[in-house]
């Protein structure tokens, strides 16, 4: 899968796209553009931000896009419990950390580790992550103290 570094700047946004061989269109440069800025976002977020700037844009194009860029590699979603899945460029590999009260996410610079030798001995495992769950700052802030 592609690996998006960094993305600064519409150029740099545009030339992504086509090195996955997805067509450059407006909503596309547009969406992608709006993960780049950074953060954690849901459909309903993106939608909003890039509906400002082009004037209409559907949830449902916003999903088919989004769809896309994760099969080419450009985007990575994280799924919340009980909360809308939220989208990130994809980068270098990284953990998460969830608010339980807010559904916040920030990404934590960590590896998953192995399983324990001999645990899971007709596996073959692709993949691992962590999910550091508690309360982000500005919920913590407003926690009644114990």
């Amino acid at each position: 899968m592609a690996v998006v570094e960094e993305l600064t700047g519409r150029e740099a946004v545009i030339q992504r796209l086509r090195d996955v061989g997805l067509r450059v269109t407006g909503p596309r440069l547009e969406v992608l553009t709006v993960l780049a800025a950074g953060g954690h976002l849901d459909v309903e977020a993106i939608t909003t931000t890039a509906r400002e700037r082009l004037g209409t844009l559907t949830s449902q194009a916003v999903y088919e896009m989004l769809r896309h860029f994760q099969e080419t590699g450009l985007v990575s979603k994280f799924d919340r419990p009980g909360l809308p899945a939220v989208f990130e460029i994809s980068g270098p590999v990284h953990q998460h950390a969830l608010c339980v009260v807010c559904g916040r996410v920030e990404n934590v610079d960590a590896t998953a580790p192995k399983p324990p030798r001999g645990a899971l001995p007709a596996w073959q495992v692709e993949d691992a992550e962590i999910v550091f769950k508690g309360l982000c700052p500005g919920c913590r802030a407003e926690a009644p103290t114990a």
